[in-house]
């Protein structure tokens, strides 16, 4: 026969398990750096942050789940056109993290794919204003505007965006080879550049080495005419002192008593000999003295000896 309670019992076992599962399901253990959205009969009732919480049976429930870890998301190749119009494809890296779980669960639905679109959108407006060779040297004012444009975009989403890194930058293959082409042309021209600069540096070099010796040689030879002229006139100078004295003596001696008579001997003496020098043989002397006069004589050798 079928026990009368036994319904009552299955009924009580059925609550009792509800609710040890209800109970145990409102513990919740949050980790560190997440967040918990709580909604309480469908509206917003607080966050719980990392530590052990309770929710209030039947009523609470967590609807969003948030780390507030950075997070890397990608980017996908988008073809952009640069301001040259020429096609060249862009792909990176997104790093953005949120800053307020509350607004990123209902300021937009997905903000991984809001932010990788509004990425695209400013790298394509970004990528239009540069042309195609500014574009690989650029690559560093890029990336901050698109961190600027997303940041600000993002803000009423509770989400930062802390950087932005490309990370290929593609174009077809005829403006690659384009490219190499100007590249190669650019090198001969700097190598060129440089060749001549050095040929110039040595024509300079060699010119002031000349210079310079061309200085030392005049320097030189100024040092050496100055000191043949300065021994010339030293010469000269002790000549002029000879001279004098042995004029002084001369004088001296023609002074003391027999002194005259001997200078007019000694005058004769080479008068003489000056006329014995320019008689030779086969030669004819025409005199004008009288040998026979001897003062006349030696007045002529003294005028022919002192000329």
């Amino acid at each position: 026969m079928m026990n009368p309670f036994m319904p009552l019992l299955v009924f009580l076992a059925v609550f009792a398990f509800i609710f040890v599962v209800t109970l145990f399901r409102s513990v919740r253990v949050v980790p560190n750096r997440t967040a918990l959205i709580v909604e309480r009969l469908g509206r917003y009732s607080r966050t719980l942050e990392a530590g052990f919480h309770v929710l209030f049976p039947f009523l609470d429930k967590v609807r969003y789940r948030q780390t507030l870890k950075e997070q890397s998301i990608d980017v996908p190749a988008q073809d952009c056109f640069t301001k040259d119009n020429v096609q060249v494809r862009v792909d990176g890296v997104l790093y953005v993290q949120v800053m307020d779980p509350k607004k990123a669960s209902y300021g937009i639905k997905n903000y991984g794919v809001a932010t990788v679109l509004l990425a695209q959108t400013t790298m394509r407006s970004v990528i239009g204003q540069l042309e195609l060779d500014n574009t690989f040297e650029a690559r560093e004012m890029i990336n901050a505007s698109v961190v600027k444009a997303v940041d600000e975009a993002s803000d009423p989403w509770g989400v930062k965006v802390n950087r932005y890194e490309i990370q290929n930058i593609k174009v077809s293959d005829s403006i690659m080879d384009a490219m190499e082409a100007q590249m190669k042309a650019e090198r001969e021209k700097r190598a060129e550049i440089a060749r001549s600069l050095g040929e110039m540096e040595t024509k300079i070099n060699l010119s002031k080495g000349a210079y310079e010796e061309a200085v030392n040689l005049s320097e030189g030879q100024k040092e050496r005419m100055i000191n043949e002229a300065e021994g010339e006139a030293s010469e000269i100078v002790a000549v002029a002192r000879a001279t004098a004295e042995g004029i002084r003596k001369v004088a001296a001696a023609v002074s003391m008593s027999g002194g005259k008579e001997a200078a007019n001997l000694r005058l004769s003496e080479n008068w003489i000999d000056a006329m014995g020098g320019i008689a030779v043989e086969g030669s004819k002397v025409v005199l004008s003295a009288d040998l026979t006069d001897f003062s006349e004589v030696t007045s002529k050798a003294a005028k022919m000896l002192l000329k």
